[in-house]
């Protein structure tokens, strides 16, 4: 596997910038409701929108409200749900229709989490996540289930990081930066993405297609990026020193 090399620091100039949130801008937690956003990152993003004219969007599996209540009233285009849904930086809002077969799904996968200690239920607008960080072993036995209940349902499997979900299908962090490259203030600018996982490879597809770059965050393994930052920790450095150069 070839090494990729740390992104220059001019990278931004001239650049849109999607940046993926678990994993990327914050450690990952054993629950997602135990991340937190300090003043260091809510300061580096409210820079990065104001050096880029606005060109600047969070790209997460997470809700767009999840990620709202964050980071706070910042003029943020935000894609939610992996694609699905979209609040753009002037509050305007782009929302599917929520799938009917979603209470079944988590009913079932909040009695399979109650017998195993350690799994844990997310309910999203859109899908429900089985998260096994604190329960490995379970890692065939929650795929397992997502697979059945796809299959009953006709909803997508999503895998990620010690976990799996069940979402509404027909989007993906893909087709979401290809969507808000459609737009002002993004249209016209080279796409430049961050992320650290699998369900981040079809935005890293998507920008080096649109004449940008992907930048993968963390441990060497095969990806569509161009770059590699280690880590979060480097790539907030990498962030704030990329945001002078674009100055």
């Amino acid at each position: 596997m070839p090494s990729k090399s740390a992104p220059p620091a001019g990278l931004l100039r001239n650049a849109a910038l999607f940046l993926d949130f678990d994993g990327t801008l914050v450690e990952l937690a054993a629950r997602p409701e135990l991340v937190a956003v300090d003043a260091r990152l809510a300061s580096l993003l409210e820079r990065l929108a104001k050096t880029l004219s606005g060109r600047v969007a969070i790209v997460s599996g997470r809700p767009v409200a999840g990620i709202v209540g964050l980071f706070g009233p910042l003029p943020l285009t935000i894609a939610g749900s992996h694609g699905l849904e979209v609040r753009w930086h002037d509050g305007t809002k782009t929302l599917p229709e929520r799938p009917g077969a979603l209470d079944r799904i988590l009913s079932d996968m909040k009695h399979f989490a109650t017998a195993t200690s350690g799994l844990l239920v997310e309910e999203k607008p859109f899908g429900a996540a089985l998260h096994y960080r604190a329960a490995p072993d379970m890692h065939d036995a929650a795929h397992a289930l997502a697979r059945s209940l796809a299959a009953e349902t006709g909803l997508h499997v999503q895998t990620g990081k010690m976990m799996v979900e069940l979402r509404l299908g027909g989007a993906d962090k893909g087709t979401a930066l290809h969507r808000l490259m459609e737009r002002s203030p993004m249209a016209g600018h080279r796409p430049i993405f961050l992320g650290d996982d699998d369900t981040d490879e079809p935005a890293m597809v998507a920008a080096e297609a649109l004449g940008g770059a992907g930048i993968l965050v963390g441990e060497a393994r095969p990806s569509s990026a161009s770059y590699r930052l280690p880590g979060v920790a480097a790539t907030l450095d990498w962030l704030e020193a990329a945001c002078e150069h674009a100055a």
